[in-house]
């Protein structure tokens, strides 16, 4: 585990994520960032991998790393991907940012055998009270942000991503709850106490 968050910046849901993959397979990341998940999975477990990112800076570390990228707006359709081209498509940290999260969501399990998909938990008790005691849009360090310069747009709870699931006929095979730099699969009250999740999905 240590070796994992070292090499990922202690991103609890990057080591998850790197441990779930398995060797050999075929991976697309969206919003792949500066490809170090990519680039972890390249080199230890042999993966063929492909970034998906927007962001010019991002996309020339990505580059740098020989990683191979392509310039993309998930908001948008892969209509150049086919069904089941990958075995493994990836969306960290990102699903809340999107305008329409449902139909990504949708394209993930078109594109691949299985999704993978982290977002911070918007029930998480300290942006609860923070809501309450401070009449203010809550601030954590998983959502820092201010209301007027926030990416995130379409707020999550777990207990929303699996009512989602359940009425689109998702099978969520593995759920994993993040707590500070760390995941544990049955927490007390995951939907009160922890910070973020991490969900293995298909059809």
């Amino acid at each position: 585990m240590k070796k994992f968050l070292s090499v990922l910046e202690n991103r609890a849901d990057l080591s998850l994520i790197a441990e779930w993959i398995e060797a050999g397979s075929s991976v697309l990341d969206l919003g792949c960032g500066d490809g170090r998940l990519l680039y972890y999975l390249i080199k230890n477990k042999k993966v063929s991998g492909m970034g998906i990112e927007i962001d010019p800076q991002r996309m020339v570390s990505c580059i740098e790393k020989g990683i191979p990228v392509i310039e993309h707006d998930l908001n948008e359709k892969f209509e150049e991907l086919g069904d089941q081209t990958y075995d493994y498509v990836i969306l960290s940290q990102t699903i809340q940012e999107v305008l329409h999260p449902d139909l990504l969501i949708e394209e993930i399990l078109r594109v691949g055998k299985y999704g993978i998909i982290t977002f911070p938990n918007f029930g998480y008790y300290r942006v609860r009270l923070s809501l309450l005691f401070s009449g203010k849009m809550p601030k954590s360090k998983t959502l820092p942000y201010e209301w007027y310069d926030t990416p995130n747009i379409h707020l999550l709870t777990f207990e929303d991503f699996k009512n989602f699931c359940k009425k689109r006929g998702i099978k969520i095979i593995h759920t994993f709850y993040i707590i500070g730099n760390h995941y544990k699969k049955r927490p007390f009250f995951p939907n009160l106490f922890s910070e973020g999740c991490a969900v293995l999905i298909s059809r």
